[in-house]
């Protein structure tokens, strides 16, 4: 005969934010938020644990703790928008529809009353209703059980690892248009949005709707392990010199790939009265150990069951651990419940199928009614080694797409954001955004730092980048930045005198002219006097009095040189300035191979690319000038200042100053002192300075890597580091990783195309670097898919149009 659901849930209803129960029970609802898996080390697993028994220890006789973690099969779910630039409209149609197990962590404590009726498998609220004890009705006994609750949860938060929300009865309760907590574990829920009413066929086995549900349980101790700890040792991320460490119940959390309710109880009885019939057990078997090698063995066990809880003040709980799972196809339900039992084999345990149990089981999961579990399917253990049987680790976490980096988990392949620069530091994890990039050829570090760049441009960041190799040419001529190379057929070309919109000759902009004459005017070793500099002074502001009473002459050197040449040589004569205070002869000479005609005449008076402070992202690309001793001088103090004028002028943009490989060379010209100022400076004018190096020597022995760059780049991207294993300890020592650091970069595996983060030595994560085609193709360094983007771009108009053109004859090809 068919039952209404309200008429038989064992649940009478909400009261200040507690779940009442017909029996008497109430129970306190928490959310829990767990530290991500991959990202902890030996020491935070323990330090969990220990907090775990700990909380459990606070919780009085009586009472039950029912943590329920629920894993269901998702599909990412990230419409493009349209005011999405080209590269991020792509990258959300490729991972549209990806599978992900999407985790929610729910914590139930319940107290039951004093007398109440101990269930089991042939006494339940499923058959036999009750009304409530006095006790439930008593405000301080329930006042007496938050207080403890309150405790419980301070005991786990003080870990920083663990947070819990106390749940209120909206969230518990179904509204009109969301799904309740006791709704979605009766009706299988996984979406709390629609809201369906199904049939519950408890017949034969469980099964609501459509699905079929099977259950594994854990209620033996003859299943279990032999030995349980806080963690186990994951192979797949294990090396020769570390092992990577997972919870011991990790296999039946994330790790289990399938939609599964995992579900643990502790149920906290009078330890005393449980050390009192033990002993009267113990008793028995002594006086019947004579007769039965199996009463001896089981004498032994009890013994040092309760030497181990008196001598070390242990507590015995009893617990149970199922796995629920779900589908509506009889071939799929078996093909996960295996899984689930390869789960469970490879924590050396042994699940039972249950059938006849199975309804009972499931009865008991509903939220608020943890106390009519059976406990004929627990089993006696203490609470140090009921906790490992917790699920301890949750999914990455994601931060604002607006203000993170786009990785992809390294589990699933989820797409999560990532806020390495504004989040930290509100948080007091970095105090500044210094960016330290390494890794071996090949291991995608300018592929990473190209996406990187490509993120911070489309939220609004002004990117400066210097390159030695041509890695961000796709991405420069995409964005349609500028990009200045040096080329027989077109030299690199600048023009440092043009004021740009809303530019103006301040004391910035003529120091830095200044700077630049000097340097093309004197040797390294020679003098340089204080009239020559009041001299340099005079002649820009005289020539740009000239050009401003003269709109229609050009800026440039050209013009510079002309005016020094005419009108500021008559200055000088009219304040009688003597050849020894100022050689102008000599001044025009050096100067004459930068002036029309000359040699380097095309360096300084450049006619196109000339709005640099407005223009957002500039690459100079100085491979074929780096050891010219005249242009590299020249164009390092360009970039210098153009930067300084970025930060300067252009408050509240993020500035990003990145150095490819280029800092070697840099150094050499004495930029050194830049590249500390750059690191230690330019966090006060929300500046970003990144640094890429592929040698594990320049970490190492380079005093400007050291010095200027680690001891101030508060974030580490690091690659696959495992060819370094053998020397390692220099590498560690030198970007000042902990062993867990060391741990988890050793896992890091480039042929799945992840990468190390390190934030402040306090957060440390390995992330995928999944790209979609269009930026592969956009950020590729690899000679011969660059000249082929370069020749469809050519051919379509444009870089975006060449990408387009290219995927999709790449996935016609494919398809067919």
């Amino acid at each position: 005969m068919e039952k209404e659901l309200k008429n038989i849930l064992p649940l009478m209803g909400i009261e200040h934010d507690c779940i009442l129960s017909k029996q008497g029970e109430y129970t306190v609802a928490y959310r829990v938020q767990l530290p991500e898996i991959f990202t902890l080390s030996d020491e935070d697993y323990e330090n969990m644990h220990q907090a775990w028994v700990k909380a459990i220890r606070v919780l009085p006789k009586d009472s039950v703790l029912h943590k329920q973690d629920w894993f269901t099969r998702r599909e990412v779910l990230a419409g493009a928008e349209k005011n999405d630039s080209f590269l991020s409209g792509a990258a959300k149609r490729y991972f549209e529809g990806r599978p992900y197990l999407a985790h929610d962590c729910l914590l139930y404590l319940t107290k039951k009353p004093k007398g109440r009726i101990k269930s089991s498998s042939l006494f339940s609220t499923l058959l036999r209703p009750a009304l409530v004890p006095k006790e439930t009705l008593q405000v301080q006994a329930r006042q007496e059980f938050l207080d403890t609750c309150t405790q419980f949860k301070r005991l786990l938060e003080d870990t920083r690892l663990i947070s819990l929300t106390r749940l209120t009865a909206n969230e518990l309760q179904s509204q009109l248009n969301k799904t309740g907590l006791i709704e979605r574990y009766c009706f299988l829920s996984e979406d709390e949005s629609q809201r369906l009413i199904k049939d519950i066929n408890l017949s034969d086995s469980v099964r609501i709707g459509s699905q079929q549900m099977a259950v594994y349980t854990l209620g033996d101790a003859e299943q279990l392990a032999a030995h349980c700890g806080s963690r186990l040792t994951y192979d797949a991320y294990s090396t020769d010199q570390t092992r990577f460490p997972v919870s011991f119940a990790a296999g039946l959390g994330l790790l289990l790939d399938c939609s599964h309710i995992y579900n643990q109880y502790i149920f906290i009885g009078d330890a005393q009265a449980t050390l009192r019939q033990l002993e009267k057990k113990r008793l028995r078997l002594q006086s019947l150990s004579a007769y039965s090698r199996e009463n001896a063995i089981s004498l032994d066990a009890t013994n040092d069951f309760l030497n181990e809880a008196i001598s070390q003040q242990r507590l015995p709980v009893k617990a149970h651990c199922n796995v629920m799972i779900w589908s509506n196809n009889e071939t799929r339900l078996k093909e996960n419940g295996n899984k689930v039992v390869s789960a469970l084999a490879a924590m050396d345990a042994a699940g039972k199928p249950e059938t006849d149990g199975a309804a009972q089981i499931w009865w008991a999961g509903i939220p608020g009614n943890g106390g009519d579990f059976p406990l004929n399917d627990t089993f006696d253990t203490f609470a140090e080694q009921a906790a490992c049987f917790l699920n301890l680790e949750s999914n990455y976490r994601s931060d604002p797409p607006a203000e993170g980096i786009r990785f992809c988990d390294r589990l699933s392949g989820k797409p999560v954001y990532a806020d390495l620069y504004d989040a930290p530091r509100h948080n007091g994890i970095t105090s500044n955004m210094g960016t330290l990039v390494c890794g071996t050829s090949g291991g995608g570090k300018s592929i990473t730092v190209n996406h990187i760049l490509r993120s911070l441009y489309d939220q609004g960041a002004h990117c400066v980048t210097v390159d030695i190799g041509g890695s961000y040419k796709g991405l420069c001529g995409l964005v349609g930045g500028y990009y200045f190379t040096y080329e027989e057929h077109n030299p690199i070309r600048f023009n440092p005198f043009y004021l740009g919109k809303g530019d103006v000759l301040d004391t910035e902009k003529k120091e830095s002219l200044k700077a630049l004459l000097v340097s093309l005017w004197k040797g390294e070793n020679e003098t340089f006097n204080r009239a020559e500099y009041v001299a340099l002074s005079n002649a820009l502001q005289g020539y740009y009095e000239q050009l401003a009473q003269n709109p229609g002459l050009f800026p440039g050197f050209n013009s510079f040189y002309d005016y020094l040449e005419g009108d500021y040589r008559k200055v000088l004569e009219s304040h009688r300035v003597k050849e020894r205070d100022f050689d102008m002869d000599n001044f025009l000479y050096v100067l004459r191979p930068y002036y029309k005609g000359g040699e380097f005449d095309y360096l300084l008076n450049a006619t196109e690319n000339l709005e640099l402070l407005s223009q957002p992202f500039i690459v100079f690309e100085l491979d074929q000038i780096k050891d010219h001793p005249i242009l590299f001088p020249v164009v390092t103090l360009i970039i210098m200042e153009l930067f300084i004028s970025k930060m300067r002028k252009l408050p509240g943009l993020r500035k990003v100053l990145t150095i490819d490989e280029a800092w070697k060379a840099i150094a050499k010209s004495g930029m050194a002192e830049f590249l500390r100022y750059a690191f230690k400076t330019i966090r006060k004018f929300n500046g970003i300075p990144i640094v890429i190096t592929q040698e594990l020597e320049d970490l190492i022995n380079s005093p400007v890597i050291k010095d200027a760059i680690i001891n101030n780049a508060d974030i580490k991207i690091l690659m696959d580091m495992r060819k370094f294993q053998g020397k390692f300890s220099k590498l560690q020592d030198a970007l000042g990783l902990s062993d867990k650091g060391k741990t988890i970069l050793l896992s890091v595996n480039k042929d799945n195309r992840e990468i190390f983060i390190d934030i402040g030595g306090q957060v440390m994560k390995v992330y995928k670097n999944e790209l979609c085609p269009e930026e592969y193709y956009a950020f590729t360094t690899e000679g011969r898919e660059r000249v082929k983007v370069l020749e469809y771009a050519e051919k379509y108009g444009s870089v975006e149009q060449g990408i387009k053109a290219l995927v999709a004859e790449l996935q016609t090809s494919k398809a067919a």
